[in-house]
């Protein structure tokens, strides 16, 4: 018998409850009257905590033109902090991670809400930082911020936030009952921060929490969303559908942390994977069949028009899109638009298979088979250096979620790269990140 892998995967869910596979929603077994429901979120974050995954994640978006957009999928309809806080009530070892724009916040605030979350929830609170291209009319922004801005200004809001969890000492605490001192105001201090974008005085009015301070997450695989990533970043959500690429990213990430003074090892990268998993191969490939059928072409082709700002209009799908629509501008459209710009080209991609593409995975990639064929593709992914583990987004709710944890997960804990019980207690040690120390211990 072969050794078993010296560590295993981080596993993550991507929590959208209509399901990540847009239009999945329209199959009948679907539970979409449910999808507001307090009761529902918690059954199938429950699920992912029996599959013993490390987090769940809740995107979020500010405004309603996905959802108007006819793309039921990617509408915030959850808003993370509160959505956190009532699930920390209601699990147990599961990590609860969410996003928060640096755009529409103030560091302050976000970080007093994270920090007492991650207090109630015993230390399991991750944040997706994100600066926001859209949203700002909603907000009194009537134009937002070039990204190289956008970006300078996160890493301040990312360095009061810093401070801010680390204001208080691990020792600051000594609740002396006979001399009446509950805090030992030497160890708690402000941190006076006078920047270009925020003056925030501090302290934090709570002590430290479980974990030292939330985890951070960051998506975006710009040149700016790199260096922030690698600068601030304990793990990197990343869209990668191809694992030459993803080995390439990866080693990227690994050379910033180390220009940026952090060891190489120090941020876990986890791409996305939509997982289609059957019994059988034949069963799965029936499921992805099943889910193409109910996908709306008509909206699809408008979709992608907005979304990659190209003329479709007049071609009918079962036709390429011609090689000069896409253009050259190596600028144009973010990472995913360019890997999909040059798949398209080098595969001539109809227009059919591109929406079935995109409404599959969303620039990710797709695993389609049994347990045991898409563990054996993320297994190779693993050992190849392309990843630290998985965000496993489920094509269907609750079926595709109830799949991954009932077939896959098992499958993945049968071959050790797995865990079968959580570790620790936080997020952090079950992502094997150190607890950070505070202002008083930091380097």
């Amino acid at each position: 018998m072969s050794a078993r892998p010296r560590k295993h995967m981080i596993l993550t869910t991507f929590m959208m409850a209509p399901g990540y596979h847009r239009d999945s929603w329209r199959l009948p077994e679907s539970r979409v009257e449910e999808i507001a429901n307090l009761k529902f979120i918690v059954e199938l974050t429950r699920m992912a905590e029996a599959a013993k995954l490390d987090s769940i994640f809740f995107g979020d978006f500010v405004n309603a033109d996905t959802a108007l957009n006819g793309n039921l999928d990617k509408t915030g309809l959850y808003e993370p902090i509160t959505t956190m806080a009532a699930l920390a009530a209601c699990t147990n070892h599961i990590g609860l991670s969410g996003t928060i724009s640096t755009q529409f916040s103030l560091p302050y605030v976000t970080a007093r809400q994270l920090q007492s979350i991650d207090w109630l929830s015993g230390g399991r609170v991750g944040w997706n930082v994100v600066t926001s291209a859209f949203g700002g009319e909603n907000f009194g922004i009537h134009e937002l911020p070039e990204p190289r801005d956008r970006y300078r200004q996160a890493a301040e809001f990312l360095d009061v936030a810093l401070a801010l969890w680390d204001s208080w000492s691990d020792e600051a605490v000594i609740a002396d009952r006979e001399s009446g001192t509950w805090v030992d105001t030497s160890k708690v201090r402000p941190i006076n921060h006078r920047g270009e974008f925020f003056d925030v005085a501090g302290p934090l009015q709570a002590p430290r929490s479980p974990q030292g301070r939330p985890v951070i997450f960051q998506s975006g695989s710009s040149n700016g969303g790199k260096e922030l990533g690698a600068r601030y970043a304990d793990a990197i959500y990343t869209a990668q559908p191809i694992q030459r690429d993803a080995i390439a990213f990866r080693k990227t990430i690994s050379d910033l942390a180390v220009s940026f003074g952090r060891p190489a090892d120090a941020i876990r990268v986890i791409p996305g994977v939509l997982p289609i998993v059957g019994e059988t191969d034949a069963e799965a490939r029936e499921m992805a069949q099943r889910l193409e059928d109910h996908i709306d072409f008509t909206v699809g082709k408008n979709v992608l028009a907005k979304k990659w700002d190209i003329e479709l209009d007049d071609l009918d799908i079962s036709e390429p899109v011609p090689a000069e629509r896409w253009g050259d501008d190596p600028n144009k459209g973010g990472s995913r638009f360019q890997i999909v710009r040059a798949r398209a080209l080098e595969e001539g991609l109809t227009l059919r298979e591109l929406i079935v593409t995109d409404y599959r995975s969303g620039g990710h990639f797709a695993a389609i088979g049994s347990a045991s064929k898409v563990a054996d593709q993320l297994v190779d992914w693993f050992e190849a250096g392309a990843a630290d583990g998985f965000s496993l987004n489920p094509p269907s709710m609750p079926e595709g979620l109830r799949r991954i944890g009932e077939l896959l997960v098992p499958e993945l804990q049968n071959r050790g790269y797995f865990r079968e019980e959580y570790e620790g207690t936080t997020l952090r040690e079950n992502l094997g990140l150190a607890r950070p120390g505070a202002w008083d211990t930091a380097a």
